[in-house]
């Protein structure tokens, strides 16, 4: 018994950093950090919001250049008039969000206390349309992104503060950091090898952007989207294409399992500021 007692004891002893490190989210947040400034020493930190556009001169010029007639500006007018237009009952979704014009997309995802889960734009856009007797909008792409660009245009500028406010938002974000770092798929690959190990890396004709500032420029239009839709797309739609590439199977839009990768992720970009809609290759 003495024995077993001094190997319980040594374990505990080897076991108690990494539980510590697992459980820290402000140690992580420092360490994810300090991973692109020392792979990308000439990045200043602000500029990671732009993903590629931040760590490669050539995409950057080409970005710069879209920029000037940006191909989402149509979906941030059409955003503004859905948002506006009253439903059956004469509400809106001004009713749901009455300081959409002052920006609420750095609001979010969030963890609610009361319903223990994390909360994203897009769930609460169609929740509201569901406590006004609407039928939901399908997530990912269309209507509802359009709505999205519009809030997320408003919040520009907009510094991304996530919180994890007790032990039931860590689970959660616990969840999502164990999602990111996970292989998965007959390519065996992680989030974090894409987007951490082999950002600035070519992958056939496209270079891996950085997970650093990921999700501060969705909704997105992305050019190889166009080809099934109008080429707008939200941040889970983004997880699906990643899960498709690497041959996994896809979660279902606004799952647990995408909104807790959500919750990590954005947290990962706290400091950094909105700048969606954005736009991609």
């Amino acid at each position: 018994m003495k024995k077993i007692a001094v190997i319980m004891s040594a374990l505990c002893v080897l076991l108690s950093p990494a539980i510590s490190l697992a459980t820290n989210p402000e140690q992580d947040l420092k360490d994810f950090r300090n991973e692109y400034a020392s792979r990308f020493p000439d990045v200043p930190f602000a500029d990671f919001i732009n993903g590629v556009y931040a760590i490669d001169k050539a995409s950057r010029e080409q970005w710069e250049s879209m920029e000037e007639f940006p191909p989402y500006e149509i979906y941030i007018d059409k955003g503004e008039k859905l948002f506006n237009t009253p439903f059956k009952n004469g509400k809106s979704y001004a009713d749901c969000f009455p300081k959409a014009k002052q920006g609420i997309k750095q609001n979010y995802p969030y963890f609610d206390t009361t319903r223990k889960e994390v909360i994203t734009l897009e769930m609460a856009i169609n929740e509201c349309r569901k406590n006004n007797g609407e039928e939901p909008l399908k997530y990912g792409t269309g209507t509802i992104t359009h709505i999205e660009a519009w809030l997320a245009y408003k919040s520009r500028g907009k510094k991304i503060n996530v919180k994890i406010p007790n032990a039931d938002a860590l689970k959660w974000y616990e969840r999502g950091k164990t999602h990111f770092y996970t292989k998965r798929g007959q390519l065996n690959m992680a989030c974090a090898d894409c987007h951490i190990k082999y950002s600035g890396h070519l992958i056939r004709a496209d270079i891996l952007g950085p997970a650093l500032g990921h999700t501060s420029h969705f909704p997105t239009y992305r050019s190889d989207w166009t080809a099934s839709g109008d080429g707008m797309g939200s941040l889970h739609r983004r997880y699906d294409g990643c899960n498709q590439q690497v041959r996994a199977k896809a979660f279902p839009m606004q799952s647990e399992e995408y909104r807790s990768l959500e919750y990590f992720e954005t947290y990962m970009s706290n400091g950094l500021v909105l700048n969606g809609p954005g736009s991609r290759k």
